[in-house]
């Protein structure tokens, strides 16, 4: 029942619930953005699942968040239930049949997949003040320790890397803020505390090498030439959701950094479901939400589609949602103001439909209904439909951990990330650094020791001395003394006399030592 070049989504219905027709998406549309929204448990995951496996049939790279677990299913082939081959009759989908798609699963922690890291310096500074809900004074610190690493050649791999130089512009920070800006020791403490609660959440696991390849995630299957899924486990990234978005919009950020423009070509490079979209909107602040609207509206000539998907359409700021073409509403509640207002808003985006009226059909949504519009023809929204999604082919509900791993195992990215790199950074340099400098300060000490000591043979020292238990003469010679006028010689009498003295002193320290070495051996 798929078309060349299009993708099936379900069937609509008339009025009186007879088939009115089928609903596709145009590939080479694509990339122009989609929007799913609906309440909870009205079917915004197996739509998103529906998505997902019809691009990947058509030979498209997907990467999507899996918020419960439930997507995983994809991976292996559906079973013949009575309540999908039911629906699958309804909207006359004679061709439906089961099958497995090829997925790679991506997990920070590397539990539930293979790890998946960026750098500190990929991060760059306005998504790491994000993560860290820093405040302005504080951005500006951390805008300096970009250029500070930048300028001095200090990589900034993982946060021990960071912290690192954070110390170092708190014990430099009046020599470094004459060169780069106000550098505030008290801004300074505050993003240290910052750090630690990031690795408290476990952002520790998402920064360091080897960083993740977007060649990785934009792979197809050589055997059926099926666009691979990539499946990013995020049940426990949403205990952290400023990570979790964060996460997302960075890999966004660098899929718009790094991939050529292709203009508008004839399916997608690659279709990107970001799923709980309101988390990133949540207390953005206008540079954010600006950068946001900025990716989504340029990536599309990458040949990246962006699908936002998220319980309410006010989620999504207007300006980004302007920039989403292909619309699937499921139902919305409508019990409080704020519900009302959703309501009228998703209404007011589609294309009016003379056969019913959209606001009352939103509310009065089934499971699994939705209402659809596509961009068709020269890029104009499709009249909206009431409209039966298609069941999915894959599984429908969560992967056990045996069949999780047995995928994992083999996947084509299998060891390639696991395992740690530590290579020499801004941690290791600065300590080297911070070395050399107290060698050089202990090296300069006992040179300035040595030059203040008196001469060898000087006569005026013949050993250790405690301090107070000096001879009178040598007491003297310490303090100093009034300048002569002229050479004075030693008489004989005083050179005789100095001369018993210290053989006197002689034979009286051998008799010392002598008794003492004597009373040891009895």
């Amino acid at each position: 029942m798929d078309d060349t070049g299009k993708l099936f989504i379900g069937g609509s219905r008339k009025p009186d619930d007879s088939l009115n027709k089928s609903e596709y998406l145009e590939l080479k549309f694509g990339n122009r953005h989609g929007l799913v929204t609906g309440a909870t448990g009205t079917g915004k995951t197996v739509t998103l699942q529906v998505l997902a496996e019809g691009f990947s049939k058509a030979g498209v790279p997907v990467f999507a968040a899996d918020i419960k677990g439930d997507l995983s299913g994809i991976a292996m082939k559906g079973e013949a239930k009575d309540f999908l081959l039911k629906r699958a009759e309804q909207i006359g989908f004679q061709d439906y049949d089961f099958e497995q798609f090829p997925v790679i699963f991506w997990d920070l922690f590397g539990e539930k997949g293979h790890r998946v890291r960026t750098t500190i310096a990929e991060m760059g500074p306005l998504l790491l003040s994000r993560l860290m809900d820093a405040s302005e004074p504080q951005e500006g610190v951390i805008n300096i320790a970009f250029k500070i690493a930048d300028k001095a050649n200090l990589p900034l791999l993982d946060l021990k890397d960071f912290a690192s130089l954070l110390n170092y512009m708190a014990e430099n920070a009046s020599e470094l803020s004459s060169q780069f800006g106000l550098i505030s020791k008290a801004s300074v403490a505050s993003i240290q505390r910052g750090l630690l609660v990031l690795e408290q959440q476990g952002a520790e696991h998402f920064f360091g090498e080897p960083a993740l390849k977007i060649s990785d995630i934009m792979r197809t299957n050589p055997n059926n030439g099926y666009g691979q899924i990539s499946v990013l486990a995020a049940d426990k990234l949403m205990m952290n959701p400023r990570l979790y978005a964060t996460f997302l919009l960075w890999l966004l950020s660098e899929l718009f950094e790094e991939l050529p423009e292709v203009g508008d070509p004839a399916q997608p490079k690659l279709v990107f479901f970001f799923d709980e979209a309101h988390l990133l909107f949540n207390d953005a602040p206008k540079v954010l939400t600006e950068r946001v609207e900025q990716v989504v509206r340029l990536i599309r000539s990458k040949g990246v589609g962006v699908y936002f998907v998220t319980q309410n359409p006010l989620d999504v700021p207007e300006t980004v949602l302007a920039q989403l073409g292909n619309r699937v509403q499921h139902a919305l509640r409508a019990y409080t103001p704020r519900e009302q207002k959703a309501v009228k808003t998703a209404a007011d985006t589609f294309r009016p439909n003379p056969d019913f009226d959209c606001a009352t059909t939103i509310t009065n949504l089934g499971t699994g209904e939705a209402l659809v519009s596509t961009l068709e023809g020269k890029g104009v929204p499709s009249i909206v439909e009431r409209t039966l999604v298609r069941p999915p082919s894959g599984r429908i509900g969560p992967l056990s951990d045996p069949e999780r791993q047995t995928i994992m195992d083999r996947s084509p990215v299998l060891g390639l990330y696991d395992e740690d790199l530590d290579r020499e950074s801004a941690f290791e340099i600065l300590a080297a650094r911070a070395k050399q400098a107290a060698d050089a300060a202990a090296a300069r000490k006992a040179q300035d020791e040595l030059q203040s000591a008196p001469p060898a043979g000087s006569g005026e020292t013949t050993g250790w001395t405690l301090p107070g238990f000096g001879d009178k003469d040598d007491d003297d010679r310490s303090r100093p003394q009034p300048r002569r006028s002229g050479y004075q010689r030693e008489t004989i009498i005083e050179a005789a006399m100095k001369s018993v003295t210290r053989t006197v002193a002689t034979q009286v320290g051998r008799a010392i030592v002598r008794g003492i070495l004597g009373s040891l051996k009895r």
